[in-house]
């Protein structure tokens, strides 16, 4: 393992508070013309971290692709993780367990609600969460922050994370992919996940693929297994990607657009759940 070890404050002694004010300011610097070069290579410490949001549906494979992320790429950056889940840290425990990561590096947010509330309406306990994180392990190159599993419409706020992906996985059919949404048509980077199954399910992967590349106009769409070497690489290519990109400041964070009006089951409600939206 590499030494991580920075000139820098140390951590405030437990108990004491936290001073949340930090510097969002951006190098203003022209991107290498090969940027997966100039990812492997020797870049500038960022002012703050790359914070990179993970959402997609329940059973989708999140806690799974970021293990793999911290797995693969924790020999060459340092990385922490924020999970959330409405009434639980089992996200946190199950990567805790894993062994990717120094445990202390994994954070949990209960939300106590929709999980897209937590990640795009009230960010509050989040963004103080990775900020805690940022300074008792400063610096960090990236900081993870996994959604609670929710629909197609999920997205991260721009004011929490600078860039998110979204996941989808073979199981939950290939038609998936084409209905679209603001999470499957504007996040960073779409990943089809676990590819190894689409003999089991009767997907079509190229199918799938070509069909979320035409509801993203273009935009990136990643078929990932994590047995299949190649696209584990492009994984990680595509984080340092996104490293140098927010290192140079040739990174906009993008508002994915509003959630749709959706429901919520909930059988202490009068109508049994409630539609409603988070426009």
């Amino acid at each position: 393992m590499p030494d991580h070890t920075h000139d820098h404050q140390p951590a405030p002694a437990p108990g004491q508070p936290h001073d949340h004010a930090h510097d969002h300011a951006h190098a203003h610097a022209h991107a290498h013309d090969d940027a997966v070069a100039q990812a492997r290579g020797h870049i500038a410490a960022p002012t703050r971290s790359l914070r990179l949001g993970v959402a997609g549906p329940v059973g989708t494979g999140k806690s799974s692709l970021i293990a793999l992320v911290c797995r693969e790429l924790s020999g060459e950056l340092a990385l922490g993780v924020i999970t959330n889940d409405i009434y639980t840290d089992e996200d946190a425990r199950f990567l805790r367990s894993a062994g990717v990561l120094d445990p202390e590096r994994i954070r949990a947010v209960e939300t106590g609600a929709c999980p897209h509330t937590a990640i795009r309406d009230d960010v509050t306990a989040n963004l103080l969460a990775v900020e805690d994180l940022e300074e008792d392990f400063a610096p960090l190159d990236v900081v993870l922050v996994e959604s609670g599993g929710d629909n197609l419409t999920a997205t991260f706020s721009p004011a929490l994370v600078d860039a998110q992906i979204f996941v989808l996985d073979v199981a939950g059919g290939g038609d998936v992919a084409r209905k679209g949404g603001p999470g499957i048509g504007r996040a960073d980077l779409l990943v089809v996940n676990k590819t190894d199954l689409a003999p089991y399910v009767g997907v079509d992967v190229p199918q799938m693929v070509a069909d979320a590349t035409t509801a993203r106009d273009g935009r990136p769409v990643l078929a990932l297994s994590r047995h299949d070497a190649a696209s584990v690489e492009a994984l990680k290519d595509w984080v340092r990607v996104m490293l140098a990109a927010h290192r140079a400041g040739a990174h906009v964070p993008q508002d994915p657009g509003p959630m749709a009006p959706h429901f919520h089951a909930d059988e202490d409600h009068p109508a049994g759940g409630i539609l409603h939206s988070h426009a």
